[in-house]
């Protein structure tokens, strides 16, 4: 009876954008993935979603997602030339002045001065490829591969990201990613999306449960198999997800999740649907559909998740990190020699 709810939800979700997400099952249904113990594709490995393809469209684009061989030549190769000019040696007698990016590139983060260099960053250089075709976004649905429209009296994320502006009163009012609980940005999900480095997952599988190793801040999802979601009181980091199959495509389910972690202002009410499926023998496809009550309809999105070699090391976040005490006791001092200047001018 579960299942069929799923199906049910998944069909009054899809659009033209998640019926084109379907027809990758179809499109790659000649490979035949290997199977583990029960039977079951064998998702086991490490995976990638390292790419440039972002997770919103050119709206130049409109409802095309799919890049002409040119096009996507051209990004792929633009991409590579800016990292090979970012990993150029730095002359030796080069001061902050001299350097091009020293007032931070136009991400605001990678510059000589800012927080992030391209040491640091492996964002990958390739578009996410499903069956021969380059996409240009990683939403699919709406089909202008945007967010849908906020619901209306819903919270404006806008307005959030303008609070934390001024959110230096206690660590609480940190983001995730900077108190290192969970990766800035969706990284641990679900949905799970790219970032700008640590990309990496590593997938853990039996009859009961499969657990995924998230590289950035080094969280690992639980998923129970063919089981039931616990009281939605019980709110949980990266949510309460219920898995099973359906073919030779795992199916996951998740809701009750902490209400920091809404993607792009999304309530903890969010459902997300996962689906995992083998294309290739180095070539995972990832959909994923979220159902919000602080949008207007539910959007879906597909990122391939491509093997990778190595093992997923430890993200040591704050293991010798002042950074968080060094912002409180910069914003403690900004306000004292506020309070200074007010009452050396007498109050005014």
């Amino acid at each position: 009876m579960r299942i069929e709810h799923l199906a049910a939800v998944s069909v009054a979700a899809l659009s033209l954008g998640t019926l084109a997400l379907a027809t990758t099952a179809t499109a790659a249904g000649a490979y035949k993935p290997p199977l583990a113990a029960d039977g079951h594709p064998d998702l086991q490995g490490n995976w990638t979603t390292a790419t440039i393809t972002p997770l919103t469209r050119n709206p130049k684009l409109g409802d095309r997602n799919v890049l002409t061989k040119q096009e996507a030549d051209n990004l792929e190769q633009a991409t590579q030339a800016q990292i090979a000019r970012a990993d150029a040696p730095t002359p030796a007698n080069a001061t902050v002045k001299d350097l091009k990016n020293a007032d931070c590139g136009p991400d605001g983060i990678s510059g000589f001065n800012c927080g992030y260099n391209q040491g640091w960053k492996d964002p990958g250089t390739k578009l996410i490829d499903i069956n021969g075709e380059k996409r240009a976004s990683i939403l699919t649905s709406p089909a202008n591969g945007q967010f849908p429209p906020r619901a209306p009296g819903a919270p404006d994320p806008r307005a959030m990201r303008a609070r934390m502006a001024s959110r230096t009163d206690n660590p609480e009012t940190f983001g995730l990613g900077e108190r290192c609980l969970l990766s800035f940005g969706s990284s641990a999900g679900p949905p799970m999306l790219p970032l700008m480095y640590n990309n990496t997952y590593q997938i853990v599988q039996t009859k009961d449960e499969i657990a995924i190793d998230v590289e950035m801040v080094h969280d690992v999802r639980h998923i129970h198999m063919n089981a039931q979601h616990g009281p939605s009181n019980v709110k949980l980091w990266m949510g309460d997800s219920v898995g099973h199959w359906e073919g030779d495509t795992l199916v996951v389910e998740t809701t009750n999740m902490r209400p920091e972690q809404g993607l792009r202002g999304g309530s903890p009410n969010q459902k997300v649907v996962e689906r995992f499926r083998r294309i290739g023998p180095t070539s995972l496809s990832y959909q994923f559909t979220v159902e919000d009550p602080a949008y207007t309809a539910p959007y879906s999105g597909e990122v391939q998740m491509r093997a990778t070699k190595g093992q997923v090391y430890e993200y040591a976040c704050h293991e010798g990190n002042y950074a968080l005490t060094g912002m409180l006791a910069g914003a403690r001092s900004e306000e004292k020699q506020a309070a200074a200047a007010k009452a050396k001018s007498g109050g005014e």
